[in-house]
């Protein structure tokens, strides 16, 4: 990977010792306040444990951010953290909003069944009720609408930006169905996107973010934490901008339509029994999981 500097790997160091750091208190405190869901095999874990990626980004921020401006202008990875910080950070709090105040939250054992999926948000719309969901959806294009703009350059290339990058976040919300589901798909798709471009720009980019994804992981996996959608959304939030970053017009045009075809699925089809049909998928998925 050319063109690498030791500095621009200090935000994803300080944003994985902070995460290290902070992870057990956030998951204790979630716990003792109540915020806890059952997990798909019945286990009661907090959520969510997707704050964490916001809250480690801001510690990796207060010490990063005064280098970069008194010490070493490289220190941050260029411009693009802004929008990314702004549209990162304002999914994870829609997210919030949703894993908090959202349906699973204040209805949970009273036997309504949770709008799933853009059709049963738009159902429960139009059927006159609230939807979390549909809050999310809008205030996600919303936030893409500006914060894309901030990065990229001309028309065209801007509403394909923005388009990239939702239809990835409510992508990364139908896959975190099972611990550590999405953050492994994000993995896969970041070292390939890495590997062909041959590049680490958007990691020094977003390295605040991505810092802290691996202790997520681990307690994700380890079913000690639910990232729910505040942690979903931001994952799929950095992959959609990873894309944007690395890819050409002609390349975002056709990952736009994979993404917005493996969501059209998700939409009709069980993503979790596709993969428990294909014997390599579900291998990959059961990966580093408690076994029941």
């Amino acid at each position: 990977m050319a063109n690498f500097q030791l500095v621009q790997a200090l935000p994803l160091v300080l944003a994985f010792v902070f995460a290290l750091a902070v992870a057990p208190l956030l998951l204790r405190g979630l716990f003792e306040a109540g915020w806890v869901r059952r997990n798909y095999a019945g286990r009661e874990v907090p959520v969510p444990s997707g704050m964490l990626i916001p809250l480690a980004a801001f510690g990796a921020l207060g010490v990063a951010a005064p280098l970069d401006r008194l010490v070493d202008d490289d220190v941050l990875g260029g411009p693009g953290l802004a929008g990314a910080m702004l549209y990162v950070v304002g999914v994870c709090l829609l997210g919030v909003i949703d894993d908090l105040i959202g349906t699973p939250a204040i209805e949970e054992g009273l036997g309504r069944k949770d709008p799933r999926g853009l059709r049963g948000h738009a159902r429960a719309v139009v059927g006159g009720g609230f939807s979390t969901g549909a809050v999310k959806a809008i205030g996600a294009l919303g936030l893409a609408a500006f914060a894309v703009g901030l990065i990229v350059p001309g028309d065209w290339e801007y509403l394909l930006a923005i388009a990239l990058v939702v239809v990835t976040t409510n992508l990364f919300n139908l896959l975190d169905l099972r611990p550590g589901r999405a953050l492994k798909v994000f993995f896969v798709l970041v070292a390939g996107l890495a590997i062909a471009s041959w590049t680490l720009a958007p990691l020094w980019t977003m390295g605040v973010f991505v810092g802290s994804l691996p202790v997520l992981a681990y307690y994700d996996l380890g079913e000690r934490g639910m990232m729910g959608d505040t942690g979903s959304n931001a994952v799929g939030a950095i992959a959609g901008l990873w894309m944007v970053l690395v890819l050409d017009t002609t390349g975002q045009a056709i990952a736009l339509a994979v993404v917005f075809l493996i969501t059209l699925y998700g939409e009709f089809r069980s993503i979790s029994r596709l993969i428990d049909r294909t014997p390599v998928l579900r291998f990959i998925d059961s990966l580093g999981r408690t076994k029941d």
